[in-house]
């Protein structure tokens, strides 16, 4: 069976953002072109970030599939892992605030930085 596999970026029971993977099957469509079922989402924003961005610690909203269209965008996590993705691939953004907690940057989230010569064009697809 075809699969895609999903990067996911998600907050874990210590309140620390993660990298995960979860896999999709593609099970809709034909053998010549493999589909996954119709996902919901609440919308789409357009982000172009120029040469030299970068966050600061931060949680995601609401959670959101990221397509890095154009540039190179890093990750960084607590503790110093980090995660570069380049153009055409991805990741479900899903490292909220833990419910009734209060946000230290020291603890949760994620930054996120441009990098190298060209700016960073990302696709944010919302979840409803």
């Amino acid at each position: 069976m075809a699969q895609f596999t999903q990067i996911i970026l998600y907050t874990d029971t210590d309140g620390r953002a993660r990298f995960g993977e979860r896999v999709l099957a593609l099970t809709e469509g034909s053998p010549a072109s493999r589909l996954s079922a119709v996902m919901p989402s609440a919308g789409y924003q357009m982000r172009h970030s120029p040469v030299g961005f970068r966050s600061q610690f931060h949680c995601t909203e609401k959670p959101q599939w990221v397509f890095i269209l154009s540039g190179h965008m890093e990750i960084g996590l607590q503790g110093g892992q980090s995660r570069t993705f380049k153009p055409g691939e991805h990741f479900y953004s899903a490292d909220v605030l833990p419910p009734g907690a209060t946000f230290d940057p020291t603890v949760h989230g994620h930054w996120s930085r441009q990098v190298g010569e060209e700016p960073l064009v990302t696709l944010f697809v919302k979840d409803p």
